[in-house]
């Protein structure tokens, strides 16, 4: 059964509306499918679309943050054999 909604869900769109090299919006995070079904979806299917997009959002900052890491050690280790060849 579903839940009754009080008020609409609202869109997560922000207004950014490119996507990316997977074919997710850059802002929002939803597939061209989730895009233009919006609003034939059901409240429960938009609330499932939205958990999607924070997992898709989480995972994307996750392997941002990987490569952060990764970039910094490399700079590290170049910066301590710079100081050893000094």
């Amino acid at each position: 059964m579903e839940q009754l909604e009080f008020f609409p869900i609202t869109s997560p769109c922000i207004g950014v509306c490119e996507i990316n090299h997977k074919g997710f919006c850059k802002g929002c995070f939803r597939s061209r499918e989730e895009r233009f079904n919006w609003l034939k979806m059901t409240p429960s299917m938009q609330r499932e679309v939205i958990n999607l997009c924070i997992g898709r959002k989480k995972r994307m900052f996750s392997s941002i943050e990987k490569m952060d890491k990764s970039v910094f050690s490399i700079k590290y280790k170049n910066h301590l054999m710079a100081q050893n060849l000094r």
